[in-house]
């Protein structure tokens, strides 16, 4: 009998739909909903807690273990970041050798008491800053999961990020306080270790109450809830919960992969609301190193967010809050914690860099330990963007400049040339010292972006960094995720690029060779030569005797197109430089004798190692 050949490839169409909505969702994402409750005691720097997390296994796995994160256990003696930090050849000051010296009530430390996986008791333990647990009934893909713990922790010295009685006498800074779920994505468990570098986490909902001495006021991630009253500088409305000699504050906050707070008796808090209705909130401490950069700080943020959402995408949340503490700059999910004892551009600078990470690393949030670049350097990228509009826009003392990131090309040059550096594809705990992390996370990553905007023609990158934000928001984008949309945009190919800037070490450097008279036909000739590692295209710009001016650029074979023409500069399209040939001819339609000069990139986009070969001069 003939088979239905309808009922037949419905039967197929129906098997495969799963596989073609899979493939079309981009990446799944996991979600952990968390209600805590945390009481405070002031006095010994101690707190008690409860969790609730509502875990959603949205992967193809079935989960037989889990883990969480228990940073605090690493301000202890002997802990993986103390043993680290004492041989590294160039350890962070704030860190040095001062864990391996705390005394028993310095320490911190976050221990789980009990923990619950749908109402029954699980097995776990305790390895440093990783709590691994064994569970009883694996967790499904598509099924929810109930896990409730009972833990207690002790706040540290102030030291690294989080902590108690910082330099500047910020009470609490609380960050990295809590059992944090790890996560699991399409590469698996993520349980690293704490050592004061990146951080990966699970969006989901979280409903936090701190329950604290009444004279504290309290900063944190999130929309604080009891809006029926008003008090302790809350001016839209808000008031924590009284309890006996405490006060309870209660935050929620949605969709968010982190949540921090911070707590001082001497906060001040100011609020500004944008035309667009979000709540800038700033809290500090008052004094004559705070007050006056404080209350300038409000109208300058509020300028620099028009510009992150017009040039990154719109900031999705209600309110952001920048809160005095911690000690330097560090971003979590709606706030930032900063120190404020600084001049006006330190504490603009430190507030805005923080401030852009609410784009790369709160929304896009890619895994900072494996492409730290993509937060950092993108994040350094947008804020020397952002403060070079602020000067231009007369925000901030200083003048505008053309090219906001030579810094860091000479940066990357510099420290490249040394012999130090170390490619950006290492795991961020992993580099062999801290200036090989911090250049390569902060200034190659900066780098990375700048040159894409050479490669691609201004326009053409800055309609595929508002695409990388609308296709990758919420999704944890990895290296290929960010480069595919440049090339969907740009219609060229750049794994090439991407394979030289992350996987190697190499540098380019080009150099104008000759400038020679030609035939009749080609009227000169210019020879150039490429004598760095890293293949690029080539823009060129010939200076005439009647000051006028031609521009060439010279595409790379491997991009399979050119740039986009963005309308300041008409770009001569010249063939295309084979990547293996060390040299290359460009014929041009004028005589010698009207050549002034021949420079490459004058720009300074394309990095290149060795400017000083980069311009000839043409003798009369």
């Amino acid at each position: 009998m003939r088979p239905n050949v309808f009922v037949l490839l419905t039967g197929v169409a129906l098997w495969l739909l799963p596989t073609i909505c899979q493939a079309q969702n981009y990446r799944w994402q996991q979600s952990a909903n968390y209600r805590m409750e945390v009481d405070f005691d002031v006095q010994k720097h101690t707190y008690e807690g409860r969790q609730w997390v509502v875990f959603t296994n949205n992967s193809p796995d079935t989960l037989t273990q889990i883990f969480y994160h228990l940073y605090f256990n690493a301000f202890q003696p002997g802990s993986a970041m103390d043993v680290r930090s004492r041989w590294l050849p160039d350890s962070d000051a704030r860190v040095g050798g001062r864990i391996s010296t705390l005394k028993p009530g310095e320490q911190g430390y976050l221990h789980v008491s009990s923990l619950q996986h749908n109402g029954q008791d699980v097995r776990f333990a305790e390895e440093g800053t990783i709590l691994e647990v064994q569970l009883s009934q694996p967790v499904l893909p598509g099924q929810q999961a109930e896990f409730a713990m009972v833990f207690k922790g002790q706040v540290p010295v102030q030291i690294r990020r989080s902590g108690r009685n910082s330099a500047e006498g910020i009470a609490y800074s609380m960050a990295q306080w809590y059992p944090k779920m790890c996560n699991y994505d399409e590469q698996g468990w993520h349980a690293n270790p704490y050592i004061a570098r990146e951080f990966y986490g699970i969006w989901g909902d979280f409903d936090v109450t701190i329950t604290i001495d009444k004279d504290y006021v309290v900063a944190a991630t999130g929309y604080l809830q009891q809006p029926e009253t008003i008090g302790h500088g809350y001016a839209e409305g808000a008031q924590p919960r009284p309890v006996g000699g405490k006060l309870s504050w209660r935050f929620k906050a949605p969709k968010v992969h982190d949540f921090v707070w911070a707590a001082d008796p001497d906060y001040k808090h100011t609020s500004f609301r944008r035309a667009d209705g979000t709540l800038l909130r700033f809290f500090y401490q008052p004094g004559a190193k705070t007050n006056d950069n404080w209350e300038a700080l409000p109208a300058i943020m509020d300028k620099a967010m028009d510009f992150l959402n017009a040039t990154y995408g719109p900031y999705p949340y209600k309110e952001y809050a920048f809160i005095q503490g911690g000690d330097g700059g560090m971003e979590y999910p709606m706030a930032t914690l900063i120190t404020g004892e600084r001049p006006l551009v330190s504490l603009v600078g430190v507030a805005v860099h923080e401030l852009v990470h609410s784009w790369f690393q709160m929304v896009l949030a890619s895994n900072e330990s494996l492409y730290a670049w993509m937060d950092e350097g993108f994040t350094s990228y947008a804020s020397n963007e952002v403060m070079n509009y602020l000067r231009q826009q007369k925000l901030i003392p200083g003048n505008a400049v053309e090219n906001p990131h030579a810094g860091a090309n000479a940066s990357h040059v510099a420290f490249t040339q040394s012999g130090k550096a170390e490619p950006i594809s290492i795991h961020a705990d992993h580099f062999q010292s801290n200036a090989a992390y911090g250049v390569g996370a902060y200034v190659k990553g900066e780098v990375f972006l700048h040159q894409l905007q050479y490669i691609l023609g201004r326009q053409a990158f800055d309609k595929a960094m508002l695409r990388y934000y609308h296709d990758w928001s919420f999704r944890h984008p990895n290296a290929n995720d960010f480069v595919r949309v440049m090339e969907k945009v740009s219609g060229l190919e750049l794994d090439w690029y991407k394979e030289y800037m992350v996987n190697t070490i190499h540098l380019s450097d080009y150099e104008v060779v000759t400038a020679r008279e030609g035939d009749e036909r080609k009227q000169s000739t210019i020879e150039l030569r490429r004598n760095g590692l890293m293949p690029m295209p080539v823009d060129l710009v010939i200076t005439l005797r009647d000051d006028s001016k031609l521009y060439y650029t010279i595409p790379l074979d491997l991009m399979r197109g050119a740039k986009q023409q963005d309308g300041t500069v008409s770009w001569t399209l010249a063939p295309d430089w084979t990547w293996t040939h060390e040299t290359y001819l460009l014929e041009l339609p004028v005589k010698l004798n009207r050549i002034v000069s021949v420079e490459i990139d004058p720009s300074l986009r394309l990095v290149d190692a060795n400017r000083e070969n980069n311009k000839l001069t043409v003798k009369e």
